[in-house]
């Protein structure tokens, strides 16, 4: 199978560097991503790690090419090799027609090629067709190692992983996350849930959407991601007391995420336009996406282009950086118009634990870690005007801003444990390659 090397990685933990070879051999588990490596999915590369840290041999299988140029330090960490599918099928339709050659020879071909026409059935899509390619050339590529496949997000990818399991005759397992769980259609909610071995999702609320479609509840497991906090920097001992009165040293608002739809940046802005003039402020942003151009004109058109700094997508030492400096965290997540929302957003846990005062919005996962008035202050969501009025409550009181900060960092240092969240999925993981279920 065809495997890229990652870099030499840091020292692990204390202990000595692992080797970078590509070679998979004896290696029982595949983890199968959309994309790899990403700046957005730190929890997943993080979870990643962690496995490898319980003494998981990996490889990775994504189903597209990294699309940027810059990479966090836990993917250098990372030792277990990259293969990468036919992102699009006519980019290499030899290892497509050679991976349908072999797969049609395997003994649960029959079952998963019935299955897909089921699908493309309900779901006749170009994107639909091209699962199937990459199941075939999964199928056929994978090492006769491999035992088991765990797949992050519970559509197209586990749409993939699944396929090429039934040819394979392998278990499989996944992790659902966000906007898999929201816009994948209940029928193939419930028929991938009634096939896998188990399913972890790192929100309460995800967990009972998708328990009401499982077969039985037990099949999904709640499991917070969590932050690593022994990698990540200590909070600064104190911050500026900034209170919005000194034009030549503005209050910081700090976001982080990708530009779109779900995340509310056009709700954020129209928010900071309603602020009164008295108010001095900077509004720093850090992430990429395809709304970048649409939130820059609003700014223009809103009168805030002075005050807003667009700095793209970064790198995770510029991102904590970023922490350090601000003295509020803003996120104004809230439901796209095809569904999509945010689980339980990593930015606002890596806010918290870095002692930033949150200020964010009532959508799903969200209260779960925030409490509203306690550990940050909570709004309606797509409400400019609450958002506006939570903002100036802790601009212009940084006392306040600092007990909200504190208890926001107890909580999380308390509550979202890293190191259970991945021994429990290590745990199941374990128990499937040693105990491998066959279709």
């Amino acid at each position: 199978m065809t495997v890229a090397v990652p870099p030499p990685p840091a020292r692990e933990r204390g202990g000595e560097p692992p080797s970078t070879a590509a070679d998979v051999t004896g290696v029982p588990l595949a983890v199968v991503l959309k994309g790899y490596p990403r700046l957005s999915e730190t929890f997943i590369a993080q979870e990643i790690e962690g496995l490898e840290h319980h003494g998981l041999r990996l490889l990775l299988v994504s189903l597209r090419h990294p699309t940027e140029d810059k990479r966090h330090p836990v993917h250098d960490r990372i030792r277990a090799a990259v293969s990468y599918l036919p992102e699009y099928l006519y980019q290499e339709p030899l290892r497509v027609l050679r991976g349908w050659w072999a797969a049609r020879r395997l003994p649960g071909y029959r079952a998963a090629r019935a299955q897909w026409l089921r699908d493309w059935r309900r779901d006749p899509t170009p994107n639909r067709g091209r699962r199937w390619g990459q199941a075939l050339v999964l199928a056929r590529e994978l090492p006769a190692d491999i035992r088991w496949l765990h797949v992050h997000f519970l559509h197209t990818p586990a749409s993939v992983a699944r396929y090429a399991a039934m040819m394979r005759g392998l278990g499989w397992s996944g992790s659902a996350h966000a906007k898999d769980i929201w816009t994948t259609p209940d029928w193939e909610i419930a028929e991938k849930l009634a096939d896998c071995r188990w399913l972890a999702t790192c929100t309460a609320a995800g967990r009972d959407r998708l328990a009401a479609l499982a077969p039985s509840p037990d099949r999904v497991d709640l499991v917070y991601h969590g932050l690593d906090l022994s990698r990540l920097p200590l909070p600064p001992a104190a911050r500026p007391s900034r209170d919005g009165s000194d034009a030549a040293d503005p209050v910081v608002i700090l976001s982080v995420g990708r530009r779109v739809e779900k995340k509310g940046f056009a709700d954020v802005l129209d928010a900071l336009a309603l602020l009164p003039r008295d108010l001095h402020w900077r509004f720093e942003h850090i992430g990429g996406g395809p709304l970048g151009g649409a939130l820059k004109a609003q700014a223009d058109r809103l009168g805030l282009t002075e005050r807003c700094h667009w700095h793209g997508a970064r790198e995770q030492a510029f991102v904590f950086d970023a922490y350090a400096r601000a003295d509020i965290f803003v996120l104004a997540s809230k439901i796209a118009g095809d569904g999509d929302r945010d689980g339980l957003p990593n930015v606002l846990m890596e806010a918290q634990s870095q002692g930033v005062a949150c200020v964010a919005t009532r959508v799903s996962a969200i209260p779960e870690l925030v409490d509203d008035g306690d550990s940050g202050l909570l709004v309606p969501p797509s409400d400019p005007a609450a958002l506006a009025a939570a903002l100036e409550a802790v601009i212009r009181d940084p006392a306040r801003r600092a007990r909200l900060a504190a208890r926001g960092n107890d909580i999380v240092r308390s509550r979202f444990s890293f190191e259970s969240g991945v021994e429990r999925i290590a745990t199941r993981l374990e128990a499937g390659i040693l105990r491998p279920t066959t279709t």
